[in-house]
This record gives structure tokens, C-alpha cells and sequence, in this order.
């Protein structure tokens, strides 16, 4: 804990028993999970409820309406909803990819209106890695400094240069899922002139001429009137006469 705090980790240990909830307790622990196993322990969830401030519910092997069960029994003991962060999860390791079922996770989060997460036993980093771009708020992933170590979990894990490229890859999804708001980003700005088209004369003409559709052709760059406007533009009078290709203006006309 000691050692957490030194690196500005959040320490959570998972209790599975109400012995274990007790003693975590005792070291000022706030945020509990409830692992997959615990979900349909009536006094383990109760127990939960009574001392977690936050709290992180696995749901593997669940069928929506033992989540429901379980989140009734945890707010009805105390805890607040808004302090409840679900994670879909599969308990297979390592977890099939036809298994993983990513679209569950929100369909918890629309079914209950909680937050949700994935806890992720898949090989490799993709999966977490798509359910942030998805909504996820939490990722657990198992983590190993070999692979190739005894043990059940070590399989389905990462080592410590694959956990780095994941927490980078994640964070710069973070960024990149920006906003709701759809508009022309800063850095693309100065392409806009370039990329787009405006209104141009096809032929040569006089002075007093009257545009019609076959008079104007669509061409780079996009800082003259816009081809959107060119119901406008058909039916105006040319002031001067105008050369092919001229990019036409507004002040080109009567």
C-alpha cells in the first residue's frame, strides 16, 4: 500500500470471503471489487455494500438479470449507483474473441444505467484497447513479468513491454475520442482552400452575359464562391467580360 501510494497507484486487493473484506478494511481500503464468483453471494454483497465507498462488480458467466440482482442487493444495503462501475467480462482464459461479446458492455450500461468497463483475458491488447473506444471507463488486464510462468492466469496476460504500449495505445484513444461536436478541427483548417472546389467560368465571355449552368465548372481551389451557391450564380449578368477558368466572385456581377 505503502508502495502505492509512493507511485500514485490506487491499491485494490480482491476479497473473496467476508474474512478477507474485514481485513481489507482495517487497512483503510475504500474501493472493493467483487469478482465474478462473489456476484450471487448474497452476504458477501451485502458485506461489500456495507464498507466499500466505490466499488467494481466482474460479471462473468452473468445473465443480465443476475447484474440487476446484484446491484439491487448493493444499493439496497447502502452503496450509491453512481459509485458502481460494472465490467463485462468472460471468464475463460484466454477468452475466445468469438467469446468476448464487446457489445454487452453497453448493453449493461443501457439496461442498468451504470458505469461500465471491461475486464479483459484475451490474448494480446486489442480488446481492452477497442472497449475504451467504446465507453469503457475501467480496463482490468492481467499482468506477468513471464509468460511462461506456472499458474492460470500468466496464459492470458502481459508482460511489462506489451502492458506499456496498451496504456499508451489507450490513452491516446482517450484523446482521440474527442468530442460530440463535429466541426473542422484547427489542424485541418488550412486544407479546407485546398481540397474544396469553387464556382470557375468554363469558356470565355462578354461582358452582359448570363450565366448559365453549362457556363461554370467546378474546380480547386475553394476560396471563391462556393459550388453549394451555384443555383445563385446561374441567372447573374457579368459586369466585364471574363476569361475560361476565371474563379468568379460575387463583385463579377450586376
Amino acid at each position: 500500500i505503502k508502495y502505492c501510494n509512493l507511485k500514485g497507484i490506487k491499491f485494490l486487493s480482491t476479497a473473496f470471503d467476508l474474512e478477507t473484506i474485514d481485513l481489507l478494511k482495517t487497512y483503510g481500503i475504500t474501493l472493493y471489487k467483487v469478482p465474478s464468483g462473489e456476484i450471487t453471494n448474497l452476504p458477501y454483497l451485502r458485506k461489500i455494500a456495507s464498507v466499500a465507498d466505490e466499488i467494481v462488480l466482474s460479471t462473468g458467466m452473468c445473465e443480465m438479470i443476475e447484474i440487476e440482482e446484484a446491484i439491487e442487493v448493493l444499493i439496497n444495503e447502502g452503496a450509491s449507483k453512481d459509485k458502481i462501475t460494472v465490467l463485462h467480462c468472460n471468464t475463460e482464459y484466454p477468452t475466445p474473441m468469438e467469446d468476448v461479446n464487446l457489445n454487452a458492455m453497453n448493453a449493461i450500461k443501457e439496461k442498468i444505467g451504470v458505469r461500465v468497463g471491461y475486464s479483459d483475458h484475451t490474448l494480446g491488447i486489442e480488446v481492452p484497447i477497442a472497449a475504451v473506444a467504446m465507453g469503457a471507463v475501467l480496463i482490468e488486464k492481467h499482468f506477468t513479468i513471464d509468460r511462461t510462468m506456472e499458474g492460470p492466469d500468466h496464459k492470458a496476460s502481459l508482460e511489462p513491454e506489451e502492458l506499456i504500449s496498451m496504456v499508451r495505445s489507450i490513452r491516446n484513444i482517450e484523446i482521440a475520442l474527442g468530442s460530440r461536436k463535429k466541426k473542422a478541427s484547427f489542424s485541418e483548417l488550412k486544407n479546407k482552400d485546398i481540397a474544396r472546389k469553387s464556382i470557375h467560368l468554363a469558356f470565355d465571355l462578354e461582358a452582359g452575359h448570363v450565366l448559365e449552368e453549362n457556363d461554370l465548372e467546378m474546380k480547386r481551389p475553394g476560396n471563391g464562391i462556393s459550388p453549394m451557391k451555384m443555383d445563385m450564380v446561374v441567372g447573374k449578368k457579368l459586369k466585364t467580360s471574363l476569361k475560361e477558368e476565371t474563379l468568379l466572385t460575387w463583385e463579377d456581377f450586376e
